[in-house]
């Protein structure tokens, strides 16, 4: 490949423009086409994010012979059909969150993908934030021990419209696929594949899931306690829990930029203490106990981001290519079948389906 990625996007909502902006901070990186339904719409985005190829329709996109890899950006329900479609246009994709409507789906798709021998990968961009490779690199290192639990939960309030893609059935809505997948995916990246998951939902007046809790048991007695909501408001943040000690993932814990590490069973301690206090210490002398309370006990870690945030998974998969990989370590299909087979297995027990969907399972 070169060393300039050239990327498509299909769609041109609100989650396709925040990827389009993710993109202007990657130097290797250069947006050349969109594919829209209507080329109006087209026209708009590129007008917007100087997109000098506008399709008026996902095909001419497909087939656009200037681009590399196309990130998918439609509603959940059309992941699927829209990915196939790029990947026998020979394309490489990165198709946004939830990977499809549901394990069938997603493992059609990961077959064309490896048939064609194509670069893909779920855009599950909260694994790639620097917040989250510290996560991963003090649980590989063992800072916290054996991990016992991880609890997490996504969750808030929306204005109440049964046409919108959070409530509609037709749109895939509900708390599960549109923010639960987060809680899920960091629940599979700390402890794996779950032995057996359980769940409760209440169903609204759409029929979808307005909110949901679920337990995931692991062989080794660790357990996952994991919630989602659109129609109540969480604190949205997450603890991994060890028996050495914890990580507190501060809100919003899908795309963090702050970490508590504790330590010793010891409390949480600030980085930094206010000004007036840390004259009154050094004026006792006690400035020396909290700087050690504070290495053993608890401490702030900050990672800022550097842009929007999407651009960490979009280097990703430049980089991914770059090498010749099929698809990333990080977020790898296999888990990503599995996770879609997790939240098949959630819906049955609550009697959840999606208009269209017997025929695709």
């Amino acid at each position: 490949m070169a060393d300039i990625t050239h990327w498509g996007i299909l769609g041109t909502g609100a989650i396709a423009q925040q990827f389009a902006r993710g993109l202007r901070d990657l130097p290797d990186a250069q947006l050349v086409a969109v594919g829209s339904r209507t080329a109006e719409s087209a026209e708009r985005f590129g007008r917007a994010f100087d997109v000098s190829h506008c399709h008026a329709d996902y095909r001419a996109l497909a087939e656009d012979p200037d681009v590399d890899v196309i990130y998918i950006g439609t509603p959940h329900p059309f992941h699927a059909e829209n990915t196939l479609l790029c990947l026998r246009a020979g394309k490489a994709v990165l198709c946004e969150k939830p990977f499809a409507l549901n394990a069938a789906e997603a493992r059609m798709v990961i077959a064309e993908a490896r048939t064609r021998r194509l670069f893909l990968m779920e855009a599950m961009w909260m694994r790639y934030l620097p917040a989250m490779v510290q996560v991963r690199r003090w649980l590989a290192e063992g800072v916290i021990g054996e991990v016992r639990m991880v609890v997490a939960d996504f969750g808030f309030r929306a204005p109440f419209d049964p046409h919108s893609r959070l409530l509609d059935p037709a749109l895939g809505g509900g708390a599960l696929l549109d923010v639960g997948i987060y809680p899920v995916s960091l629940a599979f990246m700390v402890l794996g594949t779950p032995a057996r998951v359980t769940g409760a939902a209440h169903l609204g007046v759409t029929g979808v899931d307005e909110q949901s809790a679920w337990i995931f048991e692991y062989p080794q007695g660790q357990l996952a306690v994991l919630s989602a909501a659109v129609q109540t408001t969480m604190p949205t943040e997450a603890r991994i829990l060890g028996t050495k000690g914890a990580i507190h993932i501060h809100a919003p814990m899908y795309r963090p930029e702050r970490l508590t590490l504790t330590r010793k069973g010891l409390p949480e301690f600030p980085s930094r203490l206010p000004a007036g206090i840390k004259s009154l210490g050094r004026t006792l002398g006690l400035n020396h106990l909290w700087k050690r309370l504070r290495r053993a006990g608890g401490s702030d870690y900050h990672f800022p981001l550097h842009g929007n945030g999407y651009n960490y998974e979009a280097d990703e998969v430049a980089h991914c290519m770059r090498e010749g990989r099929l698809e990333s370590a990080i977020m790898p299909l296999d888990e990503t079948l599995v996770i879609m087979e997790t939240l098949d297995q959630l819906r049955a027990q609550w009697g959840l389906v999606y208009p269209g969907e017997a025929t695709s399972r």
